[in-house]
């Protein structure tokens, strides 16, 4: 971080994307403990629950190294395991924020975020599975007011 920026936010995965991970997890356990039953063919157990566990516990720990964090002059997204991943944006560069909230996410409070800028290549434009988006989306946009990014709307007498 560079001097002077803060961090305002940090945004882990929402809790419903460790489900699948979790399901996987518990099958393979499932597969290793069917092993007492299986007689002689015990390893088929053991190598598809290994295999099964394994893939539950990878996916939950990409899931668990992929952050997208708001600070007082940009957003970023981290992710990557062995390979780390930054795709960074500035606040003056952030022209429109959408917040998508399928049916699900209204139900359990998470929605993906689409930012929008000048430059429609970048690396961070789509950021999935943000827990509770609406007061997320109103950090973002009062960081990006109080960085000055924007002028403020100001009201007159005659408009009051």
């Amino acid at each position: 971080m560079s001097e002077g920026e803060r961090v305002i936010d940090e945004v882990q995965k929402h809790w419903v994307t460790y489900v699948w991970p979790t399901v996987l997890t518990v099958v393979g356990v499932l597969l290793v403990l069917s092993m007492a039953v299986l007689g002689r063919w015990w390893w088929v157990g053991l190598l598809l629950g290994l295999g099964v566990s394994l893939t539950g516990l990878w996916k939950a720990h990409r899931l668990h190294m992929d952050r997208f964090v708001i600070t007082t002059m940009r957003v970023f997204r981290v992710h990557g395991v062995f390979q780390r991943h930054v795709a960074t944006m500035p606040l003056a560069r952030i022209l429109d924020i959408s917040v998508y909230q399928p049916f699900l996410g209204t139900l359990f409070d998470y929605g993906h975020f689409v930012f929008e800028s000048a430059a429609q290549d970048q690396g961070l434009r789509d950021i999935r599975f943000v827990g509770d988006p609406n007061r997320r989306d109103l950090t973002i946009q009062r960081v990006i007011q109080q960085a000055g990014v924007r002028a403020s709307v100001k009201r007159t007498e005659e408009e009051e």
